[in-house]
């Protein structure tokens, strides 16, 4: 019999709140947090826009000022959700045994905020003026090894890099760890940092972005007829992992339990998704199918709403080659709208803002959908959240290069 795994804490930062009670207020609200860049001159870029976190992450004292000269932000948005998700779940790390634990944390593009201002020195001045923690604080394992670090944590870890999967897949890999006995508590999620000049600019040529840039708060559209891509975000979702039996050992709250997970590959291009959504199709069939259940036991989707023209088509493609008729008759929604696309965190995110969904009977909406695509007609939630019992809860994330994330998350019995 299989190892089950159980999430106990949610840590969250992300342009909606601070923690988990503020971002889902702010998410389930249906307002937008995507503005103008205002962290530096956009101005010259195609997109010029995004979901930042405006607070003054610093003033929250939580961690020491000589240790945040030395990463990057991301990594700081790393250590944030974890301290967050480690006091949800009421964690004592010193009653754990630390090898047990582990950190699983993608991200997508690595810490190019505190690159890029030690290549403008190294080019400028030269060698002498480049931070000696240049290679530690940019490098993509940074996060996870900062927070492994500072928490003292042992076990098992791993840096998972799939794009804007990421986040998803590092829940399911430590998910896959836990089942096989490596650990007993894993943090595992995403965070990631991209509104730097050079960050904004990959993301600006991989073509995916909205060029909205009059209306910020109203561009990024999922399954809308006039979408044309995502808005990047800033943040970082942490969640814990543990075994059962460990978690009922410490009368631990159980915010649910994962059932199923699953990946495939498009196989087709670099940027796009295949327009049918068929290895998505197949990849919920196979999470559905760990989960040992039916598709009519699925109450919501939390959908990866790319916001591109294939994209959205193919996930709702996919979605109505799984589900059949039961796809028109459940809600479905993607909560990313709201913040931006986190990319390497956006998964992670999505899969507590679910757990949350899940906690509070409730669907938060996909925002700015105004006119849906006659090719994606489905119950998206438009502009409104709604009431709605959900015992089980299926999300997909999706990656450049094709990747395709499914899990499936259920109330714990």
């Amino acid at each position: 019999m299989k190892t089950r795994v159980v999430i106990t804490g949610i840590g969250i930062v992300s342009p909606a709140g601070i923690g988990k009670d503020e971002h889902w207020r702010n998410i389930s609200s249906g307002n937008s947090f995507v503005s103008e860049i205002t962290k530096f001159d956009a101005g010259r870029y195609p997109s010029r826009i995004a979901g930042q976190i405006n607070d003054n992450l610093e003033k929250l004292n939580t961690f020491p000022k000589r240790l945040l000269k030395k990463i990057d932000r991301f990594s700081h948005l790393a250590l944030l959700a974890s301290e967050f998700a480690i006091s949800d779940a009421k964690l004592n790390l010193d009653a754990e045994d630390k090898e047990r634990m582990g950190v699983f944390i993608g991200n997508a593009i690595g810490g190019w905020e505190f690159a890029e201002v030690e290549l403008r020195d190294l080019y400028a001045a030269g060698l002498k003026e480049v931070s000696p923690y240049q290679a530690t604080a940019w490098f993509p394992a940074a996060p996870q090894g900062q927070v492994s670090i500072y928490y003292g944590l042992l076990g098992y870890s791993q840096t998972i890099i799939a794009d804007c999967a990421s986040g998803l897949v590092s829940i399911g890999s430590a998910y896959r760890a836990i089942q096989e006995g490596e650990a007993d508590i894993i943090l595992a999620g995403g965070s990631e940092a991209p509104i730097s000049p050079y960050g904004l600019l990959c993301c600006n040529t991989s073509g995916v972005l909205t060029t909205r840039n009059d209306a910020p708060q109203k561009a990024y559209k999922p399954f809308d007829k006039d979408r044309d891509g995502f808005a990047i975000g800033e943040g970082a979702g942490i969640v814990i992992l543990e075994n059962l039996e460990h978690a009922k050992k410490r009368g631990a709250k159980i915010y649910g339990e994962i059932a199923g997970f699953s990946m495939t590959n498009d196989g087709i291009h670099p940027t796009k998704q295949d327009i049918e959504g068929r290895q998505l199709s197949r990849a919920i069939q196979m999470a559905i199918k760990e989960a040992g259940i039916t598709v009519d036991e699925i109450d919501y989707i939390c959908a990866n709403g790319a916001a591109t023209k294939e994209g959205d088509i193919a996930e709702t493609k996919a979605i109505k080659a799984v589900f059949g008729k039961k796809a028109y008759q459940m809600p479905i929604s993607a909560p990313k709208s709201a913040i931006g696309n986190l990319l390497g965190a956006a998964g992670a995110v999505d899969a507590a803002t679910t757990l949350l969904a899940m906690e509070n009977s409730f669907v938060p909406p996909t925002v700015n959908l105004e006119d849906k695509d006659n090719a994606c007609d489905l119950d998206y939630t438009a502009l409104k959240g709604k009431g709605h019992g959900i015992k089980t809860a299926l999300i997909n994330s999706q990656g450049r290069g094709g990747i395709n994330a499914v899990m499936v998350v259920t109330v714990f019995k």
